[in-house]
Order: structure tokens, then C-alpha cells, then sequence
């Protein structure tokens, strides 16, 4: 009887126990089903706000949409040609020097002075037309450089004396730091993937400007003289006020004003011009109230970028007006060591011999430095090349090098040929030194201190504008290769310090501020 009760006992246990294991199933089921419910009315709220709420893209997209066309080539050929402005009023200094040295009897520190008072207005007005660029808009500012530089260029013509030829120079250097602003309104339109290839392409017309000015020299100096030949020289200013009317503001720039309308507005053209569409959706981006700051380019995001960019500009531009300046210089008083020179270039020329000589530039002089001038877009494809290929930073460091090894070759003696493939070679290498260090400065900075970065950029270039007649002009008198080893020894340097350069921008999308980045922007972007 006991075993038979404590059998039913069990029994009863294994029932109650298999009872409560089902009872606990169904109550898993039941949850399981009443948050898949729940999760599939979440998911359907979800859907319902993503179609509700509007699509909106950036001033980067759309850009990037719009993609490359006949706005383009009219912004290509329009502010490439202000590259003509500006190269005819920084190369006239070399042809002009022999002319204004022995109607002034001008020792060689005075002739050096004109073109450091140039680049001395470049500099001062380099920030303050960065700063209001920033503030005001990119296109007032490069308009407004046009008539400045042109104006007081025409005035240069009629100096009266030294004095006043030298103060109209630098008033013209604050025109072309405007014009140059020109390079940041170009870069803004230009969509990323177009950047490497389109913007060295500029040398083209600065070669252009470069040839003219020469080729003015040629044909209106010894006929009208240095006078008309200015005058002739700002016809090209002119056409081009009339032809910047075409060109909008920087998209970029309303929107970081707050100008949504008129950005939507300036981007709608473009697209028409195009023949495209925007994106599907709105133009929404946070207005930067923060612009123009200068506090900005040295804050710990910036701050190593910064000082290594100035330097690498007071190089870039050093070295390139080292090149133009040191071969007017060889080239007028016959300092080169050639082992097949005429009788009339084997006469070396010494500013203690006497106080005036009055060498002017023959047709030989004048065709050395037009083939020079052509090295400047001759190795252009390679430009390209190494840009898309190794990037921004790597580019900078070999050209920089290159410019060195190519310095110290003028030192060697050669023939009058050797001597001009040399210069072709040099001035190749420093004018695409100074195309990267262009592109690079443009790309790395955000939208709102884009202007005032390259403004800062471009001024402590002109330091090395204006050092480099003392060192070309003067002392190119006393020494060859202690004129020249400077310009080596500043380029290695600067070739060592890109590699400490933190930021690579190859592919990568325009900035819009230092705390707002577009979603386009790859994930290399700091390192």
C-alpha cells in the first residue's frame, strides 16, 4: 500500500511538473509575440518620420552633382586669366630693372627694393583681404583687386621720380593680394576628383602673362620705352573687370553666411549651365557664425598645419622669384660661366666699376627667358601625375628637393643651351612646387577661414618675395653660388619639414567648419 502512495505521489509531481514547464512556454510565447508586435509597430513609426521629414543635402553635394562643365571652363578661363593680371605685374620687375637702374642711376639695393615694396603691399594687404574675404564674400574682393591694381599700375607709368615708382609698385601689390583670392573662389566651385587636374592647369595663363610682359619687353621698350610698355600691360586687367561679371559668388561662402536662398540660387544656375540637377531635397546647413577668425589657424587643430604652411609658402615663393630674378640678373650683367660665350656676354659687369650701366636685355636675353617661361607648363602632366598618384604632401617634399639639386646646377659652367635647359628645368620644378602648395593650402582649410588662411599663406610668401631681390639682385653681384645656396639650403629644409605635415588631402571633401565636416569626408583625413 505504501508503494502504491508513493507511486501516485511521483506521478503527480512529474504531471504538475510537465504542466508548469508548458504553462512557462506559453507565457514565453506570449512575450515573444507581444515584442514582435511591439517591434513591428516601432519599425512602422520609424518608416512614417524618415518619409515625413524632407531630404536635405550639403553645398559638398551638390557640388559634387553638379559634377564638371560648361560653368567650369567659363570659371577656368575667367579666373585663370587673372593668373595672366597677376604674372604680367609680378614679372614686369624683371624687365623693367635695366631700364628704371640707368634712368635713375639706381644702385643694385634700389633696384632690389621695388620688388620688395611689391611683395611688402602684398603681404600687409594679403591678411586684411583675407580677413574680408572671409567676412564680406570672395567676389568683392577679387573684383575689387582688379580696378585697384589696374589703377595704380597706370599710375606707375607716370612716375616722376624713384620714390614715387616704388610707393605706386606696392599700392599695386595690394591689388594683386586681392586678385589673388580669386584661387580660393575657384577652388569652391571645382568639384574633388577635378581638383588635382584642373588647378595646376592655372600655370597655363600665368605662363601667358609671364610670355607677354617678355614679349611687351621685346617689341615696346626699345621703340616707346618702359612707360608705354605698362601702360599696354593693364589692357588685360580691364577685358577681365568686364568678364568677372560672369562669375557668381562662392556657394560655399553664402552658405556659411546664412545665405541658403542665394547659394540654392547660385547652385541652381550652375546646375542649368551644366545641363544637371541638384539632389533630391533641400540645401540645409548650419550657418558658421565664426568666420574670419585668424585664432582659428592656430588652435590645436591647426596650429602645426599652419606653421609649417607659412614656411612652406615663404619657400614657394622665395625660390620661384630666387629663379626669375637670379636669371634676369645673370643674364644683365653677364655672370654666368659659359664655355662658348660671345664677345659680348664675355664682358662681366660690377656695380663698384660704375655707379650706372646701362645694360638693357638684347633679343638673345629676351627669347632665354621666354623658353624659361615655358617650363612652367611644360611638366604640367607630370604635376597631375604626381598629385593623383602620391598626393599633396610627397609631391611637396620632392619638388622642394628637386628645386635644390636644380639651384646648385647653375653654379656649373655650360654652354649658353645647357644654361637654358637648366633654367627651363628650375623654373618647371618651382612652379609646381607652388601649384601644390596652393591646391593643399585651399583643400585643408575649412570654409569659414579659408580666405583668411591663404591670406595669412600668401603673406608670409611675400617675405620671401622680398628677401629674394637682396639676395638675387645684390648678391648675385658679389658671388654666384653664395647667391644661389640660400635658395638650396631653404628648399631642403622645407622638404624635411612637410613630412611633419599631419593632414593628407588627396580625395578628401572641402571643410566647412573646424567642428562641422560634410559626411563626405574619408576617414583619412587625420593621421
Amino acid at each position: 500500500f505504501s508503494n502504491r502512495m508513493a507511486l501516485k505521489r511521483s506521478s503527480s509531481m512529474k504531471t504538475q511538473l510537465v504542466n508548469a514547464i508548458q504553462l512557462q512556454e506559453v507565457e514565453m510565447e506570449e512575450e515573444i509575440n507581444t515584442s514582435s508586435i511591439a517591434s513591428s509597430h516601432l519599425k512602422r513609426f520609424l518608416t512614417s518620420v524618415a518619409q515625413t521629414e524632407p531630404k536635405c543635402y550639403t553645398v559638398e553635394e551638390a557640388v559634387e552633382s553638379i559634377s564638371f562643365g560648361r560653368f567650369h571652363i567659363l570659371l577656368f578661363v575667367i579666373m585663370g586669366s587673372a593668373n595672366i593680371v597677376e604674372a604680367m605685374e609680378i614679372m614686369l620687375l624683371a624687365v623693367v630693372s635695366p631700364e628704371i637702374r640707368c634712368e635713375w642711376h639706381l644702385e643694385d639695393w634700389q633696384v632690389a627694393l621695388v620688388s620688395t615694396m611689391v611683395f611688402l603691399g602684398f603681404m600687409v594687404c594679403g591678411v586684411l583681404c583675407g580677413y574680408v574675404a572671409d567676412k564680406y564674400g570672395r567676389w568683392k574682393v577679387v573684383f575689387g583687386g582688379f580696378i585697384w591694381a589696374a589703377y595704380f599700375s597706370l599710375l606707375t607709368s607716370f612716375s616722376p621720380s624713384y620714390d614715387w615708382f616704388i610707393f605706386l609698385r606696392c599700392m599695386v601689390g595690394c591689388g594683386v593680394a586681392a586678385t589673388s583670392q580669386g584661387f580660393v573662389l575657384k577652388t569652391e566651385f571645382i568639384p574633388s576628383k577635378y581638383r588635382a587636374s584642373l588647378l595646376p592647369l592655372a600655370s597655363i595663363f600665368w605662363m601667358l602673362g609671364s610670355m607677354l610682359i617678355i614679349i611687351l619687353g621685346m617689341t615696346v621698350v626699345p621703340t616707346m620705352g618702359w612707360r608705354w610698355m605698362i601702360r599696354f600691360s593693364i589692357i588685360p586687367s580691364i577685358i577681365l573687370i568686364g568678364l568677372f561679371m560672369f562669375i557668381p559668388e562662392s556657394a560655399r561662402f553664402q552658405v556659411s553666411a546664412g545665405n541658403i536662398q542665394e547659394a540654392l540660387s547660385t547652385l541652381n544656375w550652375i546646375a542649368r549651365m551644366n545641363g544637371t540637377t541638384l539632389p533630391e531635397g533641400e540645401l540645409r546647413e548650419p550657418e558658421v557664425t565664426e568666420r574670419g577668425n585668424a585664432i582659428t589657424l592656430i588652435n590645436p587643430a591647426f596650429r602645426r598645419t599652419s606653421l609649417l604652411l607659412w614656411y612652406s609658402w615663404f619657400v614657394a615663393s622665395f625660390s620661384y622669384y630666387g629663379s626669375v630674378l637670379s636669371s634676369s640678373e645673370l643674364l644683365e650683367k653677364n655672370l654666368l660661366c659659359m664655355t662658348d660665350a660671345d664677345a659680348e656676354h664675355q664682358i662681366k659687369h660690377n656695380q663698384e666699376e660704375a655707379l650706372c650701366y646701362c645694360i638693357p636685355f638684347n633679343m638673345a636675353d629676351y627669347q632665354t627667358l621666354l623658353i624659361s617661361c615655358l617650363g612652367e607648363v611644360a611638366l604640367i602632366p607630370l604635376n597631375i601625375g604626381m598629385l593623383n598618384i602620391f598626393g599633396r604632401k610627397p609631391s611637396l617634399a620632392i619638388l622642394q628637393l628637386l628645386s635644390a639639386f636644380f639651384f646648385m646646377l647653375v653654379n656649373i659652367c655650360t654652354t649658353m643651351f645647357g644654361f637654358t635647359v637648366l633654367l627651363f628645368l628650375l623654373r618647371s620644378v618651382v612652379s609646381m612646387n607652388f601649384n601644390v602648395v596652393y591646391i593643399y593650402t585651399a583643400e585643408v582649410y575649412p570654409t569659414s577661414v579659408r580666405s583668411i588662411g591663404m591670406g595669412f599663406c600668401t603673406s608670409f610668401s611675400r617675405v620671401g618675395g622680398m628677401i629674394a631681390p637682396f639676395i638675387a639682385q645684390v648678391l648675385m653681384s658679389k658671388s654666384v653660388i653664395l647667391a644661389l645656396s640660400p635658395f638650396a639650403i631653404t628648399c631642403v629644409i622645407c622638404a624635411v619639414g612637410v613630412a611633419f605635415l599631419p593632414i593628407e588631402t588627396r580625395g578628401r571633401a572641402l571643410l566647412v567648419s573646424i567642428f562641422t565636416f560634410p559626411p563626405t569626408v574619408l576617414k583619412t583625413d587625420f593621421h
